[in-house]
Formats: C-alpha cells, sequence, structure tokens
C-alpha cells in the first residue's frame, strides 16, 4: 500500500493503538528473548480521580521511552499501571455529585452505603486517565492495572485482588512490632474535611495579613528595668514595665498559649526569667497566666525578641513546648470553631493558673480535655474570635502603642495621638490544596510510623550506591529529609480509605483497649484471651456509642467502674477505629502490593525489586523514601535499584502553569492538533537531568515537522524502489552509502548510551540531527544521482541500503515516536512482527568505513560553506556560481571528483576552475585539505550590501545597549521575576550571535 502524502495522526493513532491491544504487544514479558533478564517499571499510580495533565505526560513519556525500548531488546518487560483511591479527591469528588444529584450530604448515610457510592463512582469514571494514557501512547500491561483499595471490604465484582489485604497485613505486622503507635501530635488539619492532611496538600501562599503587637501584664504587678542597647553597646532605651510585649497573626490563639519564651542571651528580660505573665482576654476575674522562660528558638532581633508559645497550634511552638514541658491547650474543634465543650471557662482556667504556677501537673491527654475558651467566644468560628479578642484587647488598653500619623488635613485621630500597632504585612498561609480554606496546625489523636526505627536501611541503601538517584543533587534532599525525620502520621479522618484493623473496647480505670488484628473475628479472639472465654462483646458504631452503653451499664451496676473480671459489664461495647490509613501508606506498598504480596506469585519472584522509577522531585520524600522504608521493612529488599527525579513542566518563559495564570497546557489539546509524537518528543528532548522543563508550543510544532520531514523521506525511498528489509547489514561499495551506514551505526551508540544514562534529551537531539540533517538531507539528496542515473548494480545497492537506513531510523526513533514509525513501519513493506516488537541494533562502530566518512563530511563540509558564504552574501539561491580554487591535496581532488556531481549541484556550483590566486572580488572558502573562492564582484552590489548590513548592525547596537543596560543594572537582576531575567538573557545571546554573522559577513564584503 503506498504512503498517502502527509501522516494523519488524528485517523492513525488510535488504529495502531487498538492494533498493539489486540496482539498483546504489551504484556508482561511481550517479545522477551528466552531466559531474559527482567526490567520492571512501577508507574507513579495518579489519582483515581485525574486526568492527565502536563506533568503525567512528561512523566509517562520518559516510563514508555524506557520500556519500549528495553521491550525491542527482548528484555522481559513490565510497565505496572494502576491508579491511588485518593482518600481526600475521591471523597470531595463523590460529595460534590451527591449535592449537584440533590441527595443528602454524607453526614446523613452511613458509612458502608455512602462508600458504596464511590465504588459506584469509581466503576463509571475512575478510570479516565488511563484511556488517557492510551492516546499518549502508554505501552503499560493494562491487564494488570491495579488498584489500592482492591479486595477491599463491600468491593463490587470487578475490583477483586488483594491490595488490601496486603495493606492490613503490613499495619498489623509494624503494630505488633512496635513500629506503629496512637498518640497526640500536631498536624495540618483541615476544618473543610475534617482531617489531617500531609504537607504535600498544603499550599502556602503569600495574602495581606496582619501582625497585632498586644501587651501580657506581669502577674501581681511586679516591674522590671527594660533596657535596649545599640550594636556598640550604648544604652538607646531604659524604662520601668510592667509587661512583656508579643506580636501575633493569630490573636485568636492566644488562648491556648502555654508559656512566653525568650532566648537565653537576651539581656533585656533576664529580670523577669521564671516569672509569671497574665494573658491579656478573658475574664479580669479569672485571667491567666503563664510563666516566661527560656528557648534558643526565640530570634532576640526579630519584632520584640518574646513569643508566645501555642503548642497545641503552631508547629514552632510544637517543639518548644515539647522541650520545655509546656502543657498544650487545644483550642478548635474539627471545624475550626472555638471549641464549645468542657467545664466553665472558671473551672479550666483555674486548673491551668495551678499548672503555670507548679501546684499541678497534666498529662498530656488531660492537657488536651481542658477548654480554656472564654464562655463568650465558644463556638464561634475562629476568625470571629480573632476579632472579639482583638478589640477586647484593645479595650482593656493592653495592645502596645505606637504614634499614630496624622491624615491628609495634618490632623491626628487617634487621642493622645497613639494608635494599636498593627502592623499590614503579606504572611504566607497554609490552604488545603483541594479544600481552599485556611489548614489549622492542631493537636490532635493520630496513628503513627515510628520512622526513626525503620529509617537506617532505607538511608545505607542510598549511601552504598544499592539504589542511585538522578540527578544527585536529589540524594542531597533525601538524606535531608531521612536524617531528620519525624514520626509520619498515617491516619486520615475519612470514610474512603483502608480502615484501620484495631478495636477498642473499654479497660480498667477507664481507658481504652486496643486491640490489632487483620479481621473482626480475630481482634475478638484477641479480646476473648484478654476478658475470658464466657466474655460477651457488643459492636457498636463508634466511641461515643460505647461510652453510652457503658455509662447505661454503670448507672445499673455502681461497682463497674471499667472493665476486668472483676467487675465486668453483660456485654462490653467494642468498636472499631473509625480513621482510615493515608494513601501514601498504601502507595508505600505499591512495588510489593501490585505483584501479588503477600501471596508468593511468579510475578513477585520475577519481577521485585523493580528496575527504575521515574517520578517528580516534589514527591522524593512523600512517596519514594517511604517505599524504600516500607519494602525494606516489609520485605527486607529494595523496591528499585534507580530512581529519576524530575521538576515541575513550566510554560515557555519558565512559569509554573496554574489555573489563576491562566498558562495551563492540556496535553490532549496538544495531541489533537500535532499528534501525539511530536508532544511526546517535545517531552523527551527537554528531559535533561536536573534542567528547567519549559514547554515551548513553537517546539512541539517544530517536531511535528520532524515528523513530517521523516514521512516525506520515506516517500522517496518508495518512490524508488527503496523499502524494507530484513534487518541484515547491507554491504556497500560506494562512498556515499558506505558513509551512512557508518553513521546510522554511530548514531545507535549515542542513543543506547544516552537511554542508559538517563540523557533522554541528548538521545532525542541525536536523532532529530541524524534523521533530519544526515538522512532527510544529505543521504536523500547523496542518493539522487545513484538511483536516478547509476547502472542496475548502483541503483540496486542505494535501494537495499536505503531501505535499511529507513527501517533503521524507524527502530530507532520507535520508543519516542511509536505511532509515526509504527505506521510508516506497516506500510513501507510486509513484516513478519508490528515495529513494536522489532529487534533493537546491537551494531556499532566497527560499521563505521573512516575513509567514506572523511570523504563524505568533506563534501558535506564544502557544501555547507558555500551555502553559507552564499547566504551571507545575498546570492540569489538558484544562480549557479563558478567556483576557483588556489590548492587542493591528492585527497581533496579525489573527493571532489568522485563526488563533483553532487557538491555542484547542492552546491549550486556553475564550474571549478584551479587558479594561482584569487583575484579581486572573490569570497575566500577554506575548507579541509583546499581552499575555494566565488567570485562575487560581479554578481553582488558589494557597496549595497554593505550598507545594508551597516545599516542592520547599527539597530542591532542600539537594541544590544538596552538589554546590556538592564542586565548590568543590579535593581533589574534584584526586583525583575527570574524568568523576565532568564529572558533577557536568552534574548542578548541571540542578539549577540546575530551580531557576530553580520560582522563576519561585512569582512567577507571587505575583502571583495
Amino acid at each position: 500500500m503506498a504512503l498517502d502524502k502527509t501522516f494523519d495522526a488524528q485517523s492513525a493513532e488510535q488504529r495502531i493503538y487498538e492494533a498493539w491491544e489486540k496482539i498483546g504487544a504489551f504484556r508482561a514479558g511481550a517479545n522477551a528473548r528466552d531466559g531474559a533478564s527482567t526490567y520492571a517499571i512501577m508507574i507513579p499510580p495518579p489519582n483515581v480521580t485525574g486526568v492527565l495533565h502536563m506533568g503525567h505526560a512528561f512523566n509517562n513519556t520518559l516510563q514508555d521511552i524506557l520500556i519500549r525500548w528495553k521491550r525491542m531488546q527482548g528484555f522481559d518487560t513490565l510497565w505496572q499501571p494502576g491508579t491511588d483511591h485518593a482518600g481526600i479527591a475521591t471523597q470531595m469528588v463523590v460529595e460534590r455529585k451527591l449535592a449537584e444529584e440533590g441527595k443528602p450530604p454524607r453526614r446523613d448515610w452511613d458509612r458502608e452505603d455512602f462508600t458504596a457510592e464511590i465504588w459506584k463512582w469509581k466503576k463509571t469514571s475512575g478510570n479516565t486517565i488511563f484511556q488517557q494514557l492510551k492516546r499518549l501512547g502508554a505501552s503499560c500491561d493494562w491487564d494488570r492495572a491495579a488498584f489500592t483499595m482492591s479486595g477491599a471490604p463491600n468491593a463490587p465484582a470487578g475490583e477483586e485482588g488483594n491490595f488490601h489485604d496486603a495493606v492490613i497485613k503490613v499495619f498489623v505486622d509494624m503494630y505488633e512490632k512496635g513500629l506503629i503507635y496512637r498518640g497526640k501530635r500536631l498536624v495540618n488539619w483541615d476544618p473543610h474535611f475534617e482531617t489531617a492532611i500531609s504537607d504535600l496538600e498544603v499550599e502556602n501562599i503569600e495574602t495581606p495579613g496582619h501582625m497585632w503587637h498586644f501587651k501580657y501584664p506581669l502577674a501581681g504587678g511586679e516591674t522590671y528595668e527594660y533596657v535596649e542597647k545599640d550594636e556598640d553597646g550604648n544604652v538607646t532605651l531604659r524604662e520601668t514595665r510592667d509587661y512583656i510585649s508579643i506580636a501575633t497573626t493569630r490573636p485568636e490563639t492566644m488562648l491556648g498559649d502555654g508559656a512566653v519564651a525568650v532566648h537565653p542571651s537576651d539581656e533585656r528580660y533576664a529580670p523577669i526569667v521564671g516569672k509569671l505573665c497574665e494573658i491579656p482576654v478573658g475574664p479580669k476575674e479569672h485571667r491567666r497566666l503563664i510563666p516566661i522562660i527560656t528557648d534558643e528558638y526565640p530570634d532576640p532581633d526579630f519584632g520584640s525578641g518574646a513569643v508566645k508559645i501555642t503548642g497545641a497550634h503552631d508547629f514552632n511552638d510544637y517543639q518548644v513546648a515539647k522541650r520545655g514541658g509546656i502543657p498544650m491547650y487545644r483550642l478548635m474543634d474539627t471545624r475550626g470553631c472555638m471549641r464549645d465543650d468542657g467545664d466553665p471557662y472558671e473551672d479550666a482556667s483555674a486548673i491551668a493558673v495551678e499548672v503555670a504556677t507548679g501546684e499541678r501537673t497534666l498529662t498530656e491527654a488531660e492537657a488536651d480535655a481542658i477548654n480554656l475558651v472564654p464562655d463568650a467566644l465558644r463556638g464561634l468560628d475562629r476568625f470571629e474570635a480573632r476579632k472579639l479578642v482583638v478589640q477586647q484587647i484593645t479595650d482593656e488598653g493592653l495592645a502596645v502603642m505606637v504614634p499614630a500619623p496624622p491624615n491628609e488635613d495634618g490632623e491626628v485621630c487617634f487621642d493622645g495621638g497613639m494608635m494599636p500597632y498593627v502592623e499590614n504585612k503579606p504572611i504566607m498561609q497554609p490552604f488545603g490544596d483541594r479544600s481552599k480554606v485556611v489548614i489549622e496546625p492542631m493537636l490532635t489523636d493520630q496513628w503513627f510510623v515510628d520512622t526513626a526505627k525503620i529509617v537506617g536501611p532505607a538511608l545505607d541503601a542510598v549511601r552504598d550506591g544499592t539504589v542511585r538517584i538522578l540527578p544527585e543533587s536529589g540524594e542531597k534532599t533525601y538524606y535531608n529529609w531521612l536524617e531528620n525525620i519525624e514520626p509520619w502520621c498515617i491516619s486520615r479522618q475519612l470514610w474512603w480509605g483502608h480502615q484501620i484493623p484495631v478495636w477498642h473496647t473499654p479497660g480498667l480505670g477507664g481507658e481504652w483497649r486496643s486491640f490489632c488484628a487483620a479481621t473482626e473475628e480475630e481482634a475478638l479472639a484477641q479480646m476473648h484471651a484478654t476478658f475470658g472465654d464466657d466474655a460477651e462483646f457488643l459492636l457498636v458504631e463508634d466511641e461515643k456509642a460505647a461510652i453510652e452503653l457503658l455509662a447505661e451499664t454503670i448507672r445499673t451496676d455502681p461497682d463497674i467502674t471499667g472493665v476486668d473480671q472483676r467487675h465486668r459489664p453483660q456485654a462490653i461495647p467494642v468498636f472499631r477505629d473509625p480513621d482510615v490509613l493515608d494513601t501514601w501508606f498504601s502507595s508505600g506498598l505499591w512495588p510489593i502490593g501490585t505483584l501479588g504480596w503477600p501471596e508468593d506469585t511468579e510475578a513477585l519472584r520475577k519481577y521485585f525489586p523493580t528496575s527504575t522509577l521515574i517520578t517528580g522531585q516534589d514527591i522524593i520524600f512523600f512517596w519514594v523514601a517511604r517505599m524504600m522504608m516500607m519494602q525494606l521493612a516489609v520485605v527486607d529488599q529494595i523496591p528499585f535499584d534507580t530512581v529519576y527525579l524530575h521538576g515541575l513542566v513550566r510554560d515557555a518563559k519558565g512559569k509554573k502553569m496554574s489555573k489563576s495564570t491562566g498558562n495551563v497546557v492540556d496535553p490532549l489539546e496538544i495531541v489533537e492538533e500535532y499528534g501525539a509524537d511530536a508532544l511526546r518528543f517535545t517531552n523527551a528532548a527537554m528531559a535533561s537531568l536536573g534542567g528547567v522543563l519549559k514547554l515551548d508550543m513553537q517546539r512541539i510544532a517544530g517536531y511535528r515537522n520532524f515528523g513530517t520531514k521523516l514521512w516525506n523521506a520515506a516517500r522517496f525511498a518508495e518512490m524508488n524502489g527503496a523499502t524494507g528489509s530484513d534487518g541484515t547489514i547491507p554491504v556497500a561499495t560506494y562512498p556515499v552509502n558506505t558513509w551512512i551506514i557508518g553513521e546510522t551505526a554511530r548514531v545507535r551508540e549515542v542513543v543506547d548510551q544516552a537511554l542508559t544514562d538517563f540523557r533522554f534529551n541528548d538521545a532525542a537531539q541525536a536523532l532529530y540531527a541524524f534523521v533530519w540533517g544526515k538522512v532527510c538531507d544529505w543521504y536523500v539528496e547523496f542518493s539522487k544521482p545513484l538511483l536516478l542515473d547509476g547502472d542496475d548494480a548502483t541503483k540496486a545497492e542505494t535501494q537495499k541500503v536505503m531501505g535499511w537506513v529507513i527501517d533503521q531510523c524507524l527502530i530507532l526513533l520507535h520508543p519516542i515516536m511509536p505511532f509515526i514509525t509504527e505506521e510508516l513501519w506497516g506500510t513501507l513493506a510486509p513484516r513478519a512482527r508490528m515495529l513494536v516488537h522489532a529487534d533493537w541494533p546491537v551494531y556499532g562502530s566497527e560499521l563505521i568505513d573512516a575513509e567514506a566518512d572523511r570523504e563524505m563530511n568533506w563534501v558535506i563540509e564544502v557544501i555547507e560553506t558555500t551555502r553559507s558564504v552564499r547566504a551571507q552574501m545575498h546570492v540569489p539561491a538558484g544562480l549557479h556560481v563558478p567556483m576557483l580554487v588556489t590548492q587542493m591535496e591528492p585527497a581533496a581532488r579525489a573527493a571532489w571528483d568522485r563526488n563533483e556531481t553532487l557538491i555542484k549541484r547542492l552546491a549550486r556550483i556553475d564550474s571549478l576552475t584551479a587558479v594561482e590566486s584569487f583575484p579581486k572580488g572573490c569570497a575566500t572558502l577554506p575548507v579541509s585539505g583546499a581552499t575555494f573562492g566565488l567570485p562575487l564582484a560581479e554578481i553582488i552590489d558589494v557597496e549595497a550590501e554593505k550598507a545594508r548590513l551597516e545599516k542592520t548592525l547599527g539597530k542591532l547596537a542600539k537594541e544590544l545597549g538596552g538589554l546590556r543596560g538592564r542586565l548590568n543594572n543590579p535593581k533589574f537582576a534584584e526586583s525583575a521575576p527570574e524568568e523576565v531575567v532568564e529572558e533577557t538573557r536568552a534574548n542578548l545571546a541571540a542578539r549577540e550571535e546575530e551580531e557576530a554573522k553580520l560582522k563576519d559577513a561585512l569582512t567577507r564584503l571587505a575583502e571583495l
């Protein structure tokens, strides 16, 4: 079948992909040679709610390049696809869907019915991204597609699997080994979703804010001499104070302060360290006292140098409170409102004062139970409470005051000319990336992995080179995270996810006892072992129901104060922990979970440990490091041997893509307009190790043109009977054919080495230069005389060589541009196999003929030099001009003689004449082994050309001066956005290159 004039990507891509799937081209082990080594890649599982974005397109292109390359090399390959159940994101999507359908909100459903709704949604909409990845050409083994909730309780038909079993088994094993525990710790709390979230799900955004300055009066009206000094020790301020001042951006959190901290070296506050001060808010008769302490955290040079310590609502304060044994008082409920539970404020405040004065100590749980929100503020939204706290402090005269500036009329509008000190300043505020509400640091009960106990092997594996991280800068980030690791919060207050396999019952003294087991039956067996075989248990919905049941039992039998063998209710209430596991916990088991662990499957034995992980550098800790820790802790093996990290895909100017900026690019729209191959080649070409990923639409258009160039070369070959090859390396006698065979061998080696080193950009650039430059331009042109005017033997040789070369282009390009290459492969000749399973070549430098290489490169040098001078001198493109030569070495003469027709036609040369010296008006062309000249004085208007070039140089000089002036201005470099500075530098470099060419042309004209 003859090739069409152009490649229609829109009609071909789907047809080709379906053909691949029909023959099972992507199945694990497809095209593997006998005894082949394995090569496995685990796809970073996109959220089940996900749709393809440029990050996915880039990341999956690189994975597909490697897997197609290895598959063609005969490796036993597996590219494991799958999706993550994405707890918060999925729950949000389904809740929104229910609202759109007019159905009740989640809280009006029971847990089982709500998760059933999610499973329904997942069946109809949950795998959208798989279809989109297929549009990109991703060659995953889709039959093995995994899901991090497969096999979970109540999973519908079609969602079988044992990933859930694997997750639960790991939790139970780690719990029994003391690696998982429950405790209170500060977490990022999302008041909208009412759950803890990870740092990755928090967006820190600069927003307009305020810094309020308040006075904390010293207890009992005490005073001290406050002294400030300059750098030389000279006193600049001395006054008697009865307070210590602090500054805060969140006044509502003052209610939970446990102390005021100053730096140990801060002499200003030395007289009052250890004394008590008063929190300036709340009923005056119940005003709370807190100690003034020292800690390394406060910066004496920032603000007043004194810092309020609210351990339950600030991450830095939490560390200070832990170090200093400061009680942490939680102020808010799960919705971000001020607490409305517990004893009246009068009683709670009295307890807190006893703690501050050393008369009483509290456990962490007891401190958390105390509600120190004044009665008038209870139940209010945190931001509404903030306004009232500020107003109360100001009304009481405990705001720090500063001179008020005059208004436009020169009048001071504040009594006494003083006003409260409130700084209007931008602050970094944490927002939930999905809820878009302000995140509240909150001390809550959560489940944690004691990562310090499992981090060692993960560090050692990278340090000793067992696992390689690319680029090497990623290793520093990896070490920094793991060497300073904190306990990992693995619980989420959601319904969608792996419910934590722990059951709770009342214990002695009113505390709760916990039983961890894979199933409810196993947990009950543990309870019977604890409470006796005759014990009866009643499974209730939650802790609240258990407490109510126990309270009812105590009312009927006052002797029961807890649950033991002597005082045991007839039915002991039992409830399952309502939390689910963080999705990072389950995805941390991705390598083994997708291969069937804990079952001893063939896939697990064959493909684990896997080979290469390609992922974004932003999740090196959240996912990469955790997979390392988890696999080593669970099966004592590394999960992969190489980690390739890449950055964010940005726009052409280097700006981060965002909807608010309006620069988001939809990869599917690119595929629609330019075809998948052009996008894939662009992704490969910009994938330099550690480089900035700038997506330029002009570049994509350029690589579509590259595909067109390849298509046209294939059409030329087809029209000249030069198609199809059995893969045998042809024997060539003509230098042009010998040369192109050697060039093909050379680029094969470059591409293989580049892909081995994960330098995708080098592989793409080498193929671009070879296919476009060497094959489509030079070889096609060089072959025309041989095909059109050569004898039968010459023509047959050239047809065979060209057919082989075109096939090699298709093979080498296939991992990057699979669609157009597969289309050409199947159309140019009958094939035993599709290109996706063609043999990857192993030939190398042994095919390079040094003599032919030198000769043809000399010919190219002559043609390119001649073309360059013609272009500089504005010689009419279609004009054939005479050429002179003053000296020519024998090798050069022989090369000219053998290729004279080629040179004359491609350089548009009329004739070659040997002369003793060049006449005036002749442009000199020095090349290897010869010196040529073009007599141009009679062909072009030299003076007019000089004038044109000088005028152009004059304009360019002004432009260069402006660009250099901007870059040499320190204010520009400091204040302009980074992408603007980079663009200016690039513009200057381009203009300087243009200036150099123009000056070179002017020099040549001067010679004339």
